[in-house]
């Protein structure tokens, strides 16, 4: 069984933690508490460096501390705080990066609610899981065979058809039924490449609707898309060795993944509003009367600072593009605003909780929008974005990847 040890300021004391307990082990993976003694806690808090007013954070660092000195040694690290307290935060955010800076262990940071359910927590405990016990698979570099990846996100499904390591069809269409937006994009995909379903070597899915096509279809990987959008992410960019940063803003939420040598160590996914997801933007497309291909070369035209969006609530932040436009500002102002909007909510959120390592590969739908990937660059200093080639069907890429190499179900 997966150990994975939680390094956190209190959960033990209130009912988060049968929650977060419970999602791991839906995942094959057990919660471990770093054991250690009274004396050992002031010793490690000196040690990390780091001052702090509370004795639950300081038990923090001091359990954080135990598994860099090899006292507790766990297969990955959740390291969590609740939202509501600064100073929690911050700790949290120096425990991640001494862990990553001392260890090869996987990290996922995590803000909790006195709300927190197990399925919220699912992804990341799947993610984790997956780190450990797919090392081998996650590494893979090529693909060979026929596979077929299918992604079911919570606006598009797309399908991606792979042969010997060459992208040879793609679909693309928007998620309704879940099957008849699969098959929709599948079709489309094998179209014109002269094969069909009975030719696949295998298929894997990834996506918000993975588990129901999975079953319907015999799937042969079935993967949570933070592991599956790393790899498909890093193999379109030629950046398999080394490090680099994904970024993945959705229509639902947002993805922010470091990897070292194609697999993923630390991810933060979410947002506090659909004000921080490509949904904004598709938003503010229809209030500029343009269609969301238009948005981004319109927003590069445009100058952000002479129409800015202050709110984080999305119906807010429609409402300052609205009186924007009234006010007789210019819908490419505006869609430059609606970008940086978004970019500098992410960094906000979730960007400044990881330490960015180049180079930046931009991915999902929202990558081809120019505008929102400038925008990105602009917030971050200036730094290069990767748009690799098919970046808007990277779930189904990352899917085709994997699922390479587990069995041929022609032959089965």
């Amino acid at each position: 069984m997966v150990k994975i040890a939680l390094v956190s300021c209190g959960t033990e004391y209130s009912g988060i933690q049968k929650e977060i307990e419970k999602a791991a082990l839906t995942f094959g993976a057990e919660i471990i508490l770093p054991e250690i003694d009274l004396d050992y806690i002031d010793e490690a808090y000196e040690k990390f460096g780091f001052s702090a007013q509370s004795s639950s954070l300081k038990l923090m660092i001091a359990r954080a501390v135990s598994i860099v000195e090899g006292r507790c040694k766990p297969d990955a690290v959740f390291v969590a705080s609740c939202f509501r307290c600064a100073e929690a935060a911050l700790v949290r955010n120096e425990i991640r990066r001494y862990l990553q800076d001392n260890t090869r262990i996987p990290v996922v940071t995590y803000s909790f609610t006195e709300r927190t359910k197990a399925d919220e927590l699912f992804i990341r405990m799947e993610a984790l899981a997956t780190t450990v016990t797919r090392r081998s698979i996650l590494a893979r570099e090529k693909q060979e065979g026929l596979t077929l990846g299918l992604d079911s996100g919570s606006t598009t499904t797309k399908a991606v058809l792979m042969e010997n390591n060459k992208v040879i069809g793609t679909g693309w269409t928007l998620t309704k039924d879940i099957m008849e937006s699969v098959n929709k994009a599948a079709d489309e995909a094998f179209e014109s490449s002269g094969y069909g379903w009975n030719d696949i070597d295998g298929i894997g899915t990834t996506g918000y609707g993975r588990l129901t096509i999975g079953k319907k279809l015999n799937a042969e990987l079935v993967q949570e898309e933070l592991s599956v959008n790393a790899k498909g992410a890093v193999y379109l960019a030629g950046h398999q060795k080394g490090e680099a940063t994904v970024l993945d803003i959705g229509g639902m939420d947002n993805k922010v993944i470091t990897v070292n040598d194609g697999i993923p160590d630390n991810f933060t996914m979410g947002g506090i509003c659909a004000g921080a997801s490509g949904r904004f933007l598709d938003m503010t497309s229809r209030r500029l009367d343009v269609d969301i291909t238009e948005l981004g070369p319109l927003a590069v035209k445009g100058n952000y600072r002479r129409a800015q969006l202050n709110s984080y609530c999305i119906v807010f932040g429609i409402q300052d593009l609205v009186t924007t436009l009234a006010a007789g500002g210019s819908k490419e102002d505006v869609a430059a605003a609606a970008c940086h909007s978004v970019s500098e909510q992410v960094y906000e959120q979730q960007l400044q909780e990881i330490d960015i390592r180049e180079p930046l590969i931009q991915v999902g739908g929202t990558s081809l929008i120019t505008g929102l990937v400038k925008a990105v660059s602009e917030t971050l200093g200036g730094i290069d974005v990767i748009v690799p080639e098919y970046s808007q069907h990277i779930g189904a890429v990352g899917s085709a990847l994997l699922v390479s190499g587990m069995g041929n179900r022609n032959q089965q």
